[in-house]
């Protein structure tokens, strides 16, 4: 009897997990299907998406309730990575036409979302659910998209477990050589804000900011070089 009740038990779990992860494969072809029609070149049709907002909505319900683990650190980081990219254009489009997403107030910090079965902001999905766990993780600055032209663009797929590691190495080398991005004149280099407001994350293990780029860049920063930032484009992405 209590070998039959253990094997019940298991079998529920496996059960559960099963359509867990189901639940999970299905949201990742889905969000994929979605960016791959509204994204091209870094910008979204937000114009589009607010004219037929279903598969943007069903995505908005999906990530409601899906359940990732942090012990499946790709499918945890890939799942709320397209979650925080969705919940922003979910945002936009709530509140569509923007010129930018700061013309809202409380986009970022004042907005809830339901996500994992956790009413959050996107800067709780930011900081807590993927900083605050992945703390090693600076790459996560380049594929987390605030709707603002001075973010690395938004790509049209979406970020996939399997394909990871990958999609974080490129973007952040996309980024890195974009010239409009990290702008280097001889021996001064301008960089987005994004490396002032987050420069812990880029210096860990004694790292300068030049030290972290180069590890991206074709053509090296002397390390010598002066840095300054130049000012935050939060000009709506939109096509």
């Amino acid at each position: 009897m209590k070998n039959t009740i253990k094997i019940t038990v298991i079998l529920f779990f496996l059960s559960i997990t099963s359509i867990h992860s189901q639940d999970a494969n299905q949201f990742f072809t889905k969000a994929n299907t979605f960016f791959n029609t509204y994204v091209a070149n870094g910008k979204v049709d937000y114009k589009d998406i607010k004219a037929s907002p279903a598969l943007l909505n069903e995505l908005v319900t999906e990530i409601a309730s899906i359940q990732v683990t942090k012990s499946k650190s790709a499918e945890y980081q890939a799942f709320w990575i397209n979650a925080y990219n969705i919940s922003v254009i979910k945002n936009v489009v709530d509140n569509y036409p923007l010129k930018s997403p700061l013309d809202k107030a409380g986009f970022f910090d004042k907005i809830k979302h339901t996500v994992a079965g956790k009413n959050l902001t996107l800067n709780d999905m930011e900081h807590k659910m993927l900083r605050a766990v992945f703390p090693k993780e600076p790459r996560f600055h380049f594929v987390l998209v605030c709707a603002g032209l001075g973010c690395p663009p938004i790509i049209n797929e979406a970020y996939m477990p399997n394909m990871l590691e990958d999609q974080l190495q490129i973007q952040a080398q996309i980024a890195i050589n974009n010239p409009n991005f990290i702008m280097v004149n001889k021996n001064k280099v301008k960089l987005s804000q994004i490396f002032e407001w987050y420069k812990g994350d880029f210096t860990q293990d004694g790292k300068s900011l030049v030290d972290f780029i180069n590890l991206y860049r074709k053509e090296k920063i002397d390390a010598k070089a002066k840095v300054s930032y130049y000012p935050y484009d939060w000009t709506l992405n939109k096509q």
